[in-house]
């Protein structure tokens, strides 16, 4: 394929990308932020085009402001400790373009990064629910007592004190419903919790996995095991509260985005 006569990837196309997308919490975007998806699809960027630039990875050409978006959006991923770009991180890169940014008005602004670049609650369905065999136990088991001095070092340097404080407190419980990884040398490498956060019910969360320990099917591991508990012990519904990564639990578990109101 000759790379000069291939055409380009440009902002446009991101961004209309993202109106059109049904499923997931982008599909509120085109429903609440008062956007005619036409009148985008006319816009046109011509100092977009003057430089491109052929991306390895995705095997095709971008524009040199796509280029800028998806370096932008690597930024915010190693902001939040995460190690793969998401759409929250483009669309929350996209809208810092001058030319994308000059579209729309403060208040559609506010509603997109509200709508598609912060942690949304979602929920999943248990009554039919199964242990997948692929949720590993081998390296899974639930905390005992013994292990809250390890659980709550290892929350507190990989995540934050807030989280050291919810489980602090789910520990407290006679039985902690909370799980964590380990790895051969009995090191914890993640955890992951229900019915802890302000002792909420039928809520999942918080959940982390060292970094370097993940895209190794632990934390899908830790979440199914949670939801295997929550089933068993009645629960119909299981709200996963400010997913971050929501894409990893819409293929997870078959989560889906509870709707804001405005």
């Amino acid at each position: 394929m000759n790379r000069n006569n291939q055409k380009s990837i440009r902002l446009e196309h991101i961004l209309i990308s993202f109106f059109e997308e049904k499923t997931g919490a982008l599909a509120e975007i085109s429903l609440k932020v008062g956007v005619d998806l036409e009148s985008l699809r006319s816009i046109h960027f011509p100092n977009d085009e003057e430089t491109t630039i052929y991306h390895e990875q995705l095997q095709t050409t971008l524009t040199a402001g796509v280029q800028t978006v998806l370096e932008q959006a690597e930024k915010y991923m190693h902001r939040y400790n995460q190690i793969m770009i998401n759409e929250g991180h483009v669309l929350k890169a996209l809208l810092n373009d001058p030319m994308i940014n000059s579209i729309f008005t403060e208040q559609q602004k506010q509603l997109l990064l509200n709508l598609g670049t912060t942690a949304r609650d979602m929920i999943t369905h248990l009554a039919d629910y199964n242990l997948p065999r692929d949720a590993h136990t081998q390296q899974i088991r639930k905390a005992m007592k013994s292990d809250s001095d390890h659980l709550l070092s290892f929350i507190e340097k990989e995540f934050s004190s807030e989280w050291m404080r919810t489980i602090e407190s789910g520990m407290q419980d006679e039985h902690p419903s909370i799980f964590i990884a380990i790895d051969d040398a009995e090191k914890i490498i993640g955890f992951a919790a229900y019915d802890v956060y302000q002792h909420k019910k039928c809520y999942f969360g918080p959940m982390g996995v060292a970094k370097r320990n993940r895209v190794k099917g632990i934390g899908y591991s830790l979440l199914h095991h949670c939801l295997k508990d929550m089933k068993e012990i009645g629960y119909e519904y299981a709200i996963i509260g400010g997913a971050g990564p929501m894409e990893f639990y819409e293929k997870a578990c078959d989560a889906v985005v509870i709707p804001k109101k405005w």
